[in-house]
């Protein structure tokens, strides 16, 4: 522990969290000489595989992981909800997310947090010690919880998230460059902060890692163009964790994880189009942009990712399913499903969830009646009205996985059946708080 810490008089235990977004386990597992510092850490501590939550969407799996809570408690199913009584959507913010997150628990307990670059952190607390929101704030200014940090953050070149646009282009020279940049502008930061040595909690999240998957998973899959950018990138990334944990003393435990999985995508498949070709959703508009364009024949819609919905008398505003019909209408749905194949003749369902086996809590209210985990290589989407076909290709070649995120520590944890749910009740019993964990999904790793 260090000077600063001991002068302030707290002498718990503390915790650094490091969140690689998207991370697969396998990716890691497969590369021990690219991930040098995560295979010394699985040696000496722990490493694992990792489930993720239905549905695997950084939206959704960042509140629950930092709440250790389903999103029937959270209220964020996933990066578009809507509007309880209602056709309006929304896009999902911190503001939104109505279970108690990690670090405000540990502020409650006297104790000091340090945030940053989480998703669905917008807008950032002042209650905590210091924060900065991540994924979808719209400015540095607006993410960062004082002009001291922000001042910071900007003689350090921190950028809230990579320039995904770039990843458009069919040379990706420019993105790979915008992503190790803002991969060593983050690690920058989350070191100058970690030297400062005042927290008892340092929660920080790299994201780049996401976007650099979904546009070079082909890649790296397959060999291609960028197959050893790809990995010179995830050798930046490790050497970065390597340093974070030479910041740290033998006292402070270190914890990197991932919120899911990866795989290499192939096709996007367009669900409201499908359900429309298959007589389930209708338009009420020439040219449908948005859920509130569907028409009155409408028994069924879709949000992203894999959620379905009935549109139900009494929940829906113009709901046609009858309360009645619920459960045949329901299993009409899932057949439906079952039977939908690619291009390539595989199915496209790997698994599908009836919404009551998957959330539970004070607000399910929102929760989708049946949620699909897609099979490796078809990415669920949900535009209304703007595709032609069911299947189409874009500029993104790999897409999240449900079952291959991954842990590691250099604490002694289990790492036996273990999911998101379980990192916020690790946390907090590495720090030595009490909370009423029994109210949380997951359950303490620590043996």
């Amino acid at each position: 522990m260090g000077l600063f810490d001991r002068l302030r008089g707290d002498d718990g235990p503390r915790v650094v969290f490091v969140g690689i977004d998207g991370v697969p386990y396998d990716l890691v597992e497969d590369h021990p000489d690219v991930f040098e510092n995560l295979t010394a850490i699985a040696s000496e501590g722990t490493g694992g595989r990792l489930q993720s939550i239905v549905p695997p969407e950084s939206s959704a799996c960042w509140p629950a992981l930092t709440t250790g809570q389903n999103p029937g408690e959270t209220g964020i199913y996933g990066f578009q909800d809507r509007e309880p009584d209602s056709y309006e959507t929304y896009v999902p913010l911190g503001a939104h997310v109505k279970a108690t997150r990690l670090w405000d628990r540990v502020t409650a307990a006297d104790r000091s947090a340090s945030v940053f670059n989480v998703p669905v952190t917008f807008p950032p607390s002042d209650e905590v010690q210091r924060q900065v929101s991540g994924f979808l704030s719209p400015s540095l200014e607006d993410a960062a919880s004082s002009p001291a940090v922000e001042s910071t953050l900007e003689d350090l070149n921190y950028q809230v998230d990579v320039d995904a646009s770039l990843g458009h282009n069919d040379d990706k020279t420019a993105f790979i460059e915008n992503a190790n940049e803002t991969l060593e502008a983050r690690y920058n930061a989350f070191s100058h902060y970690i030297d400062q040595d005042d927290w008892d909690l340092f929660f920080g999240v790299f994201m780049a890692t996401d976007r650099v998957n979904h546009f070079l998973f082909r890649d790296y899959a397959q060999d291609g163009a960028y197959a050893e950018e790809f990995l010179d990138f995830y050798r930046n990334l490790d050497e970065y964790i390597g340093k974070i944990r030479e910041q740290l003393d033998e006292t402070t435990e270190l914890i990197v994880a991932s919120d899911h999985g990866f795989t290499e995508l192939n096709y996007e498949v367009n669900c409201n189009r499908w359900l429309s070709e298959n007589g389930w959703l209708s338009y009420a508009a020439d040219e449908p942009e948005d859920l509130a364009d569907i028409g009155p024949e409408t028994r069924a819609y879709s949000l992203i990712p894999g959620r379905f919905y009935l549109n139900l008398e009494g929940r829906e505003p113009d709901g046609t399913v009858p309360e009645s019909e619920y459960e045949t209408t329901r299993d009409e749905l899932i057949a439906d499903l079952k039977a939908l194949t690619g291009p390539d003749d595989r199915k496209v369902c790997g698994r599908i969830v009836k919404g009551e086996d998957a959330f539970d809590g004070q607000n399910t209210e929102i929760a989708p009646d049946v949620v699909v985990v897609p099979a490796d290589g078809f990415d669920l989407k949900a535009s209304f009205g703007a595709k032609d076909d069911v299947f189409t290709t874009g500029p993104r070649n790999g897409m999240h996985k449900f079952d291959n995120a991954c842990l590691y520590s250099t604490a002694d944890l289990s790492v036996d059946d273990i999911d998101l749910y379980d990192i916020t009740p690790t946390i907090l019993d590495l720090m030595e708080i009490e909370a009423d964990t029994p109210k949380m999904d997951g359950t303490s790793l620590v043996r």
